[in-house]
């Protein structure tokens, strides 16, 4: 075995190595040139990451355990990508911040696409979170998708009286319901099959449950599916929207909390566009009403059914060619834990100014070096094993992504990793307007007047011309 990191960390992976396996520990690796030539418990550090590839050859190396809690994505992938030889395994030791603080014990696993982030554990003001959800009834719409369903987990923790569930796709909110059928929760979660865009299902449901707290997930994310189902996109992000911010409104939700995107800021696709809208639509609503409107932006989650993650790893284990936009493409990224933790706790922040909270989603990665290294986590050579393609940006996307426009300011909030924007005033009776121009034109299927209006509603849109299917 060979450790990578010589620090606390790395001592703490030889003892449970030690304890538990009889394995023949050779030493360390560290990039810390005054640590070169030292012993740590008896276990040489022969030098930096340089001299990995002699060391597995000369030592005859078969297992190779990445063990640096504090190193940053970019450390973890460019290691990763020194330590990928044949018939040598890979594993990390996950956790390390409550490794260290001796919440939990070392435990060895595979490393997994989350470990290439490097991004520390998340911590929350419980405190807080359980003030603003504890014998709270709570709606959660599009509560069976990825960032929904983890919502809902995440809420049941802080003892709410109830959580309603509302999602179209039954097959994955049948499985969220078998969950808590089987767990200790002591809160009612029921799962409702409906459209929330139905404004007679709305009205049922608010009447029955009258919610408290509203977090609206539910949307259609992926960009180029919705460049070509324009209609589609403006019905469900902007109409529905607006029909569930009346619905809240009207019923006395205190608070209400839109889940937007990275690509609400200078959209240049139809998807980012309607969710700029739908915020705007939020901040003039928070003008004059007694709900706490606000939203949640932040970019792509790792692990979601949306991400180009599950994609690149299908490929991979399929033998294919790994499809590639662009050399040059990054993206931030997050895993859905830490994304919906720091929703959670955003949201105990709003104030009813049409907030807009933008999460630290930490540096961009280049996709092409998150494909590699996923490729290399399978054992297999970029290039070599499996082709790397590149296919070209598709329509409306970006080379990277932006998380504030051209006239916002972030501020810090009392909570480290989460920014507020500087509430934007907008005309309440022309926004209200202009989403009924809107409806009209998607109800006569009319692209050109629907484009013109879109891209006069947000002025820093920079949309393509594309054809629409439906």
């Amino acid at each position: 075995i060979l450790i990578v990191g010589a620090g606390e960390a790395g001592v703490l992976a030889l003892r449970e190595l030690k304890k538990n396996f009889n394995f023949n520990i050779i030493g360390f690796v560290d990039d810390n040139i005054s640590k070169r030539g030292l012993q740590l418990h008896g276990k040489k550090i022969f030098g930096g990451r340089a001299c990995v590839k002699n060391i597995v050859s000369k030592y005859d190396i078969s297992e190779i355990i990445i063990a640096m809690p504090s190193a940053t994505g970019e450390v973890i992938r460019n290691i990763i990508s020194c330590c990928q030889f044949e018939e040598v395994k890979l594993r990390i030791i996950p956790g390390m911040y409550e490794i260290l603080s001796g919440e939990v014990e070392v435990k060895l696993r595979d490393v997994q696409p989350e470990d290439l982030l490097g991004r520390e554990t998340v911590k929350i003001d419980e405190v807080a979170i359980t003030a603003f959800v504890k014998n709270k009834r709570v709606l959660v719409t599009g509560g069976a998708g990825s960032i929904g369903s983890e919502l809902v987990r995440q809420i049941v923790r802080f003892k709410p009286e109830r959580v309603i569930i509302i999602d179209h796709n039954e097959n994955d909110l049948y499985f969220l319901e078998r969950e808590f059928q089987g767990s200790d929760s002591k809160c009612g979660v029921e799962c409702i099959v409906a459209d929330c865009k139905s404004v007679s299902v709305l009205k049922h449901v608010f009447s029955k449950h009258l919610p408290q707290i509203v977090f609206h997930t539910a949307a259609f994310k992926h960009v180029p599916l919705m460049e070509s189902n324009l209609f589609s996109a403006i019905e469900n992000n902007v109409i529905g929207s607006r029909n569930l911010i009346y619905a809240s409104e009207h019923y006395g939700v205190e608070s209400f909390v839109l889940i937007s995107s990275d690509k609400a800021v200078n959209p240049t696709n139809i998807m980012g566009a309607t969710k700029r809208i739908t915020e705007k639509l939020l901040q003039a609503k928070s003008q004059k009403s007694r709900t706490n409107f606000m939203a949640v932006r932040f970019g792509n989650v790792l692990g979601s059914k949306g991400s180009v993650i599950p994609l690149f790893e299908k490929q991979i284990k399929e033998g294919k060619k790994v499809t590639v936009t662009h050399p040059d493409v990054t993206r931030f990224f997050m895993t859905i834990k830490e994304a919906v933790q720091l929703v959670v706790q955003a949201s105990t922040l709003g104030k009813g100014n049409g907030e807009i909270f933008v999460l630290d989603m930490g540096e961009q990665i280049k996709i092409l070096d998150f494909a590699r290294n996923l490729i290399q986590l399978s054992g297999l050579r970029p290039e070599e094993d499996i082709e790397i393609e590149f296919i070209g940006l598709r329509p409306g996307e970006k080379l990277y992504e932006e998380p504030l426009n051209d006239i916002e300011k972030g501020q810090s909030t009392k909570y480290d990793k989460i920014f507020v924007t500087r509430p934007e005033k907008v005309d309440i009776k022309e926004i209200i307007r202009q989403i009924k121009q809107l409806e009209g034109f998607v109800r006569l299927r009319d692209r050109e007047n629907a484009v013109t209006k879109i891209k006069e509603m947000v002025p820093t849109a920079v949309l393509p011309n594309f054809q629409t299917s439906s």
